[in-house]
């Protein structure tokens, strides 16, 4: 799996990122692309401390759906949505897609750090998990709206 931290993937994300445009169409799912990218922006601000959305410890996340956060295997079409994630009113697509793209660049600056602060739900993740992590959700979303 790639990862964030790996410059090539970073870059790819990059790319792909700018090829979105307000007017990009989902192929699966109920998100506009203003709310797909407030949306994918949640996992780098918990990443990075700067929000944790109340989520509190979940052994049963842990256990049952951890590893496919991080794991190889593309996550399938039509993946429910955690309740803080979802977007409930439409996204200005240019500010939401800056924010996004500052995210993405701030956990790329940290690839060297080696240990990070645990997730408020799931638990610790390594340095690779994390970066797998973000990869993963920013591809499944990307492939949603064919970039």
């Amino acid at each position: 799996m790639k990862s964030i931290f790996e410059e090539n993937a970073y870059h790819e994300i990059k790319s792909r990122i700018d090829n979105l445009n307000e007017n990009s169409q989902a192929n699966w799912g109920k998100m506009n692309v203003g709310q797909m990218t407030w949306h994918c922006q949640g996992p780098f601000n918990i990443m990075l401390q700067k929000e944790n959305y109340g989520l509190k410890p979940n052994w049963l996340a842990k256990v049952f759906f951890k590893k496919a956060l991080y794991n190889d295997k593309p996550w399938r079409k039509g993946l429910p949505t955690a309740k803080f994630l979802k977007a409930k009113e439409d996204k200005a697509f240019n500010g939401e897609i800056s924010t996004l793209k500052t995210l993405i660049d701030e956990a790329f600056a940290e690839k060297a750090k080696t240990e990070w602060e645990p997730h408020p739900a799931f638990g610790y993740f390594t340095a690779q998990q994390w970066g797998q992590l973000q990869y993963k959700h920013l591809d499944h979303h990307l492939r949603q709206f064919g970039v």
